[in-house]
């Protein structure tokens, strides 16, 4: 028990490291137990010097006179000191560096070989710009397209290549319509001259349409010019007509094709939604040139919706809400106009599907937000009456564009107080005190400002100089 009390705190547990404090054993180069300092100083090794190679922290600051870069300097060596007791010598010590230290080394010493500030002079780039530059045009755009259009349709083999080329050329840049239209009809009454030419033509303009979704509404344009600006009239029928029957031909299957499969159903929904926009677009003039629409279209429109409700699958009404969506408007206004109630028998129809029908609840959804933009009719303001028919009895906006005036006292009036009529009288007498002014204060009486009078209109003699050089330098540049 008392050699235990006596024992050091950690005596004998070096735990086979023979690098403890004075820890016991000879492995561990301690001493025993009760040990005086005069024997420890006894048994303790002759101090020897660092190895050579120790690396030391670098000091807080580089000295002034520091070594160039790339020279080989010597790691001081610190004073030696007395080893701890136990240690082993510094020869046989493991010398450990961090693993970064030889390449911290080279870089220290570049950054104390900086002696004087290098002034760093950055390379003059001299510009390619060029105001004789040929015009740029974006990675991906084809300027051909243009002067193909105005060479005509010799270059291409057949008219289709010809027409097929603009016609993807509308589909990628749309914004090019109104620019090159008038080119290609142009081009075209020139090449389409048969029969056949025209029919192939139709047949085209109506495949891109119709395949292609977002070209329903450019084809649709394409058409109503088309129909008004090409000359051939064949006995088979003008651009129109055959466009017309080839629509036809489409619309006596829609029965079947409303109830087909997914490929059939979806080219079927494709040629709705052009009719669609044929029907919003394709204008005929009458006799006495009124623009109206196509009748026939209207018809076959109503009948392509109860062909869809027919059929309620989820697709078919999706292609429902599109049209009405598109045409909605059109058709009820036209409708109307004839005492027809075509519309409320839709909305009956749709409001039956949503109770009855086996459609997902999205489409349910949208079938109720259809019916509910119907009743805020289809999402259009009401336009105000005309200013002629304005009263302020009917309109309650009849005096907001008038003009606000002041009395003598500073107290605001316009045309819809009570008392206007007085207190504007009561304005123009107190304006008859100033006959010469106009309400902006503008002298009216002929005699001109004395202190504007007196301003010379002559320029300086610096003035006039850079003006005449600015009058020779720019005709210079313009002779050029």
């Amino acid at each position: 028990m008392s050699d235990g009390f006596d024992r050091a705190p950690g005596a004998g547990r070096g735990r086979s490291r023979g690098l403890g404090r004075g820890g016991g054993g000879p492995e561990g180069g301690g001493f025993p137990n009760g040990a005086g300092p005069a024997e420890r100083a006894r048994h303790q090794p002759p101090p020897q010097p660092k190895a050579p190679g120790f690396l030391q922290p670098p000091p807080l600051r580089q000295p002034r006179t520091a070594p160039p870069p790339g020279a080989q300097c010597e790691v001081p060596v610190s004073p030696q000191r007395p080893s701890r007791p136990g240690a082993l010598p510094e020869q046989t010590r493991p010398l450990r560096a961090p693993p970064s230290s030889q390449d911290k080394i080279p870089q220290q010493n570049s950054e104390s070989a900086v002696a004087k500030p290098q002034v760093v002079v950055a390379p003059v780039l001299m510009s390619k710009l060029s105001v004789n530059a040929p015009e740029f045009y974006p990675s991906g755009y084809s300027s051909n397209y243009t002067e193909s259009y105005e060479d005509g349709c010799e270059d291409y083999p057949t008219l289709s290549e010809y027409v097929q080329d603009f016609l993807n050329h509308l589909t990628e840049q749309p914004g090019s319509f109104e620019t090159e239209i008038e080119q290609f009809a142009e081009t075209l009454n020139g090449c389409v001259t048969t029969d056949d030419a025209l029919q192939e033509l139709v047949e085209l303009i109506y495949q891109q349409a119709t395949s292609i979704p977002n070209f329903s509404y450019m084809g649709a344009r394409l058409c109503n010019y088309l129909s008004h600006h090409l000359t051939i009239s064949p006995q088979s029928g003008n651009f129109r007509q055959l466009l017309l029957q080839r629509c036809r031909t489409e619309y006596e299957v829609k029965d079947q094709a409303a109830k087909g499969d997914e490929v059939t159903r979806k080219r079927f929904h494709a040629f709705v939604l052009f009719l669609g926009e044929l029907y919003l677009n394709l204008e005929i003039k009458g006799t006495n040139g009124q623009v109206t629409r196509a009748d026939i279209l209207q018809v076959g429109l109503r009948e392509l919706l109860n062909a869809l409700f027919s059929n309620p699958m989820d697709d078919n009404l999706i292609c429902a809400v599109k049209l009405l969506k598109l045409t909605g408007s059109v058709l009820e206004d036209a409708w109307k106009e004839k005492g027809k109630m075509d519309m409320e028998e839709i909305i009956q129809r749709i409001e039956n599907v949503v109770l009855d029908a086996n459609c997902s609840r999205d489409v349910k959804q949208m079938l109720l937000k259809l019916v509910e933009l119907r009743s805020s009719n289809w999402g259009r303001v009401h336009a105000t009456s005309t200013y002629r028919e304005a009263t302020p009895e009917n309109d309650p906006n009849y005096f907001m564009n008038e003009p606000t005036f002041y009395t003598s006292d500073g107290v605001p009036f316009t045309a819809a107080d009570p008392d206007y009529q007085e207190k504007y009288q009561e304005l123009l007498e107190r304006e008859d005190f100033f006959p010469d002014y106009e309400e902006n204060g503008t002298d009216l009486s002929g005699a001109g400002d004395p202190y504007l009078d007196d301003i010379d209109d002559e320029m300086d003699p610096e003035i006039e100089e850079a003006y005449e050089k600015f009058c020779l330098e720019s005709e210079r540049k313009r002779k050029q």
